[in-house]
């Protein structure tokens, strides 16, 4: 039986992706270090920032000490406040309303599994007004470098929290889906062994397919209706292109 639903937060609730190598480009270049966007794009999407800073300033020669690096993502994180205050509209994906409709008229628990900083998500949230439609935030602030996406970490993580704010949920990975848009969300994701629909926002749809359980283009193509009755027959196998006409 489904029971929870966790959401990615860059590339499945707000259309933020630009702004990320923008402002870890202003970090290098005050380094004297260069920014490669196509490294970036290869090995470092869908990441935490404390995984992405690290392995690139590891690569370039710098090995930096804990509190240091935590001034760079205070920096990080300022720029990224800074960004969110000047935009005239949130960013947000089109369709995100309707799906937080769905579930709670089917009462899913809801959660954020990210590799972004909580003080990211929770301004987001909160200027959407959405903080009250998640029950959980799993972010990079709470997870080791060792243990970002695509590790499975942040998801078994998300799990116990939830069974210890609900025992009666008794939930195990079967029980929940993964909405996730970046392939190390999908990875961590299927390595917690959590089905998870693959929503194309950053990558191509065909390229999404290959590595989700199931995929979409839109958040709006996620049908509950359709995807519920997969949890009852225990089977995960099956994909999006099986739904049949409607």
């Amino acid at each position: 039986m489904l029971k929870a639903i966790f959401f990615g937060f860059h590339g499945v609730i707000i259309n933020d992706d630009a702004i990320h190598p923008q402002l870890i480009s202003q970090l290098l270049l005050a380094e004297n270090l260069r920014f490669d966007p196509d490294e970036y794009q290869e090995r470092y999407l869908g990441r935490s920032d404390r995984a992405r800073l690290t392995s690139i300033l590891q690569t370039r020669g710098r090995f930096v000490q804990d509190d240091y690096l935590d001034g760079l993502l205070r920096k990080k994180a300022a720029g990224y406040s800074e960004w969110l205050r000047s935009q005239p509209k949130l960013a947000l994906y089109p369709g995100l309303d309707d799906l937080l409709y769905q579930i709670r008229s089917r009462h899913y628990i809801t959660a954020i599994v990210t590799g972004a900083q909580r003080a990211d998500v929770e301004e987001v949230l909160a200027t959407a007004k959405l903080t009250d439609q998640f029950s959980l935030v799993v972010s990079a602030s709470d997870m080791p470098v060792a243990a970002s996406k695509p590790a499975p970490d942040s998801y078994l993580a998300a799990i116990d929290q939830l069974n210890l704010l609900n025992p009666e949920l008794v939930l195990t990975p079967q029980n929940c889906l993964a909405i996730e848009a970046c392939f190390a969300g999908i990875e961590a994701a299927k390595a917690a062994n959590v089905p998870v629909v693959g929503v194309a926002q950053i990558y191509p749809y065909h390229m999404i397919q290959r590595c989700a359980t199931w995929a979409v283009d839109y958040l709006n193509e996620i049908d509950f209706d359709w995807i519920a009755p997969r949890y009852e027959q225990g089977s995960n196998a099956a994909t999006m292109e099986e739904k049949p006409a409607v």
